[in-house]
């Protein structure tokens, strides 16, 4: 009797959560199950292409893969070249002009960071909820969740009058420089919208990510006077480059390793009698002798921040500490951008809230906002400025950016249904998102 009431239970909760659905979103993600190996087949076909940021080739074949499936999908499709000084592919761009709902850009990228020098590795089925390959879920698995969500839309007419830029961009893993032009387009089109969906990697089923630190980077170059080993410390001798380079960087630990959300990682470092930067390659040579007191040092580091506030403040700290010189020393730091931090605004909160009914009335449970320092900066941040976001929206797995890099296949439908579902409320929302 007692099992007989807990499968009661288990059904009358089944059904609860069922009702909550109405009856086109019942029938999205009954399409999805039922058509879910067609999006395998997808997934296998674009992991199988060599698609690293510099094979170009290889991004543009993948392109042409979604390219035909959005065409069939009645988006309009278009190629985004980007100048051949920039050494990349360019970008996918698919668009649906309609009237109704939020207007919404959805992300995804066509590039891996497994370049063609290194060992290949297809899509392989590891075991019944595992499979394994170059890309599976960043952000291949990714991309095939969003294309899978709009399929089974489009497969019930959910996506007429629909007002959608889907947006893969060719270099993700490896921005072609200058960045302000490799994301020129990108950004322009992101600005028309109003919601921006972005499809990297889910931390499972029930965690979306309203927040992606950004990143920069500074390099530290101090000077000293030199001469022989025996009179440092004194008046007239100084320091030494060596250890200023080092007051600098520990004070920039002492001071700064407590600010939430705040990094900065000494990542190349070198000192001597003379010294050699390579950039280009991020090498250093140096040449020095233990009784001559070093006058030159060089440290390179990145800086990671949740907000433009917060990466100002840390700059300014860096430089006062940097400007306190000791002794026959003198130092200059200076700052580069990367990509801006997506900071954890009101808006982006209220997709989460927004996601979390659907998941509720999914009965899969809550969805939660991530650790907004947990994720580093991506292609949304470069738009989380103009537009509410959120990321996390694809597949589900771990190792990205690593050998034996794996996708979760149960889970995998249900981040299809997930999807399919925000996007198709959101193009039915009215402006209060309520």
């Amino acid at each position: 009797m007692k099992v007989i009431y807990t499968l009661l239970i288990l059904l009358f909760i089944h059904s609860s959560t069922q009702a909550q659905l109405s009856q086109d979103e019942k029938k999205i993600i009954e399409y999805i199950k039922a058509n879910f190996g067609e999006s395998e087949e997808l997934l296998i076909e674009s992991v199988n292409i060599n698609s690293g940021t510099l094979n170009t080739e290889g991004v543009k074949k993948v392109g042409t893969i979604y390219r035909r499936e959005l065409d069939k999908l009645g988006f309009t499709t278009e190629w985004v070249d980007l100048p051949d000084s920039l050494r990349r592919a360019g970008h996918l761009v698919a668009t649906r002009k309609g009237s109704q709902g939020k207007r919404l850009f959805l992300i995804g990228h066509l590039d891996t960071v497994f370049e063609l020098d290194m060992a290949f590795s297809p899509y392989t089925k590891l075991n019944d909820s595992t499979a394994t390959g170059q890309g599976v879920n960043d952000m291949k698995g990714g991309n095939m969740v969003m294309i899978s969500a709009l399929k089974a839309l489009n497969s019930l007419g959910l996506l007429d009058n629909t007002q959608i830029i889907a947006y893969f961009t060719g270099d993700e893993e490896s921005s072609g420089s200058p960045h302000a032009v490799a994301r020129k387009d990108f950004i322009e089109r992101a600005r028309t919208t109003e919601i921006a969906l972005g499809f990297e990697g889910a931390q499972g089923l029930n965690t979306v990510a309203v927040a992606r630190r950004g990143i920069g980077g500074w390099v530290l170059n101090v000077n000293a006077k030199t001469g022989h080993s025996a009179g440092i410390f004194s008046q007239s001798a100084g320091y030494g480059a060596i250890y200023e380079a080092a007051r600098i960087i520990t004070e920039f630990r002492t001071q700064l390793k407590d600010e939430k959300y705040l990094t900065f990682n000494p990542g190349l470092m070198s000192a001597g009698s003379e010294i050699r930067v390579d950039k280009a390659n991020a090498r250093v040579e140096a040449i020095g002798k233990t009784n001559i007191i070093s006058p030159a040092a060089y440290v390179a580091g990145d800086l990671r921040f949740i907000s433009e506030v917060q990466r100002d403040k840390a700059r300014e700290k860096m430089k006062t500490i940097t400007a306190q010189s000791l002794n026959g020393t003198s130092s200059t730091i200076t700052f580069t951008d990367g990509l801006p931090a997506m900071e954890p605004t009101e808006g982006n909160y209220r997709l989460v809230k927004y996601l979390d009914k659907i998941t509720r009335d999914m009965g899969i449970g809550a969805t939660l906002a991530g650790d907004p320092g947990a994720r580093g900066a991506g292609d949304i941040s470069d738009i989380a400025k103009y537009v509410d976001c959120l990321d996390g929206m694809g597949a589900s797995g771990g190792g990205a950016h690593k050998p034996g890099e794996v996708i979760n296949l149960k889970e995998l439908p249900i981040l299809v249904q997930r999807a399919a579902l925000m996007i198709y409320r959101l193009s039915r929302a009215n402006p209060s998102l309520n």
